[in-house]
């Protein structure tokens, strides 16, 4: 079976195309903007086009632009090539990347997210959550933080506000996908935005 995994939550954007569990082709760009723009001609450059019979796609937390378009390209190659689509937290794999470096700790995750805040979640040794994603400010988020390995793209300014930690500055790679736990691949492909609305209707 072969599996093209989709992954633009972040500054980054990344695919990879595997066949089984062997990686044919990968691609993996920081962007910081664009994604809407280089997705599908990424995705074009692969073998086949990178045609595949199961599509796995970030849901975020993340970039609000960046993980509905990758939901949304996911969605429409899933139609064209009778595709199943299934859904991933952005942050777990994250952990799951630095676990390919400390594979026996658990790992806090903090990613840059909108107006100065950041993205913030535990995970075990095991590479499952131990909280619920959140967007708060650095100085909450510092203490947010529960582990000694931080990752994400906001690792070293929490470990300096902490004042201690073993520091991964990791952007999420497309290529790790299929290293996380089955039961973080879901049907759900809804965005996981992890804060609220800037917009909000006017009070009545």
């Amino acid at each position: 079976m072969r599996t093209l995994t989709i992954e633009c939550a972040s500054e980054a954007c990344s695919i990879a195309l595997f066949d089984g569990e062997r990686l044919v082709a990968h691609d993996h760009r920081l962007l910081g903007r664009g994604h809407a723009e280089s997705l599908v001609p990424m995705i074009a450059d692969l073998p086949d086009k990178g045609r595949a019979t199961r599509i796995l796609v970030s849901r975020g937390p993340g970039s609000f632009t960046g993980v509905r378009i990758g939901i949304a390209a996911a969605r429409a190659l899933g139609i064209a090539w009778h595709a199943e689509v299934l859904g991933y937290p952005t942050l777990a794999l994250v952990a799951a990347i630095a676990r390919t470096q400390f594979p026996d700790s658990p790992v806090s995750i903090a990613m840059r997210g909108g107006h100065g805040e950041v993205f913030v979640q535990n995970f075990d040794a095991a590479g499952m959550p131990q909280d619920e994603a959140d967007s708060l400010s650095p100085g909450a988020a510092a203490q947010f933080c529960q582990h000694a390995v931080i990752a994400g793209t906001m690792a070293p300014e929490i470990a300096n506000l902490k004042g201690a930690g073993t520091v991964l500055p990791l952007h999420p790679d497309a290529r790790h996908v299929l290293t996380l736990a089955p039961a973080l691949i879901t049907q759900d492909t809804a965005p996981i935005y992890g804060r609220g609305p800037d917009a909000r209707l006017p009070a009545r």
